[in-house]
């Protein structure tokens, strides 16, 4: 079973920057498309970003602009990057790619 580890979550000003990284327990995303999720408290998982095989980036309407997605398969790893951050960004992000299981998460909290 491939697991994955998110990290690179904190606390942040608003405005601040914070990346991500989601490293995989082996080689799996090579072929995959993998995607950033998040779940803030008392709201449903929601989509915020996702990369292809070949590295086209796709973002929901809240992240574009401000965040970056990338990969690199050398090291099993998918980032995000994330700038001018906002309290409303306040949430557990995930990592996942197409039919993998979910990571632990990294908790994300934007507060001055």
């Amino acid at each position: 079973q491939v697991q994955l580890v998110e990290s690179g979550g904190g606390l942040v000003q608003p405005g601040g920057s914070l990346r991500l990284s989601c490293v995989a327990s082996r080689t799996i995303f090579r072929g995959f498309s993998v995607a950033w999720y998040r779940q803030a408290p008392g709201k449903q998982r929601e989509w915020v970003a996702r990369i292809n095989p070949g590295g086209d980036a796709y973002y929901a309407v809240s992240a574009k602009g401000r965040f970056t997605i990338s990969r690199d398969n050398a090291e099993n790893a998918v980032y995000l990057q994330m700038n001018s951050l906002n309290p409303e960004d306040t949430a557990v992000y995930y990592c996942k790619y197409d039919g993998g299981p979910w990571g632990q998460g990294t908790q994300v909290t934007v507060s001055s």
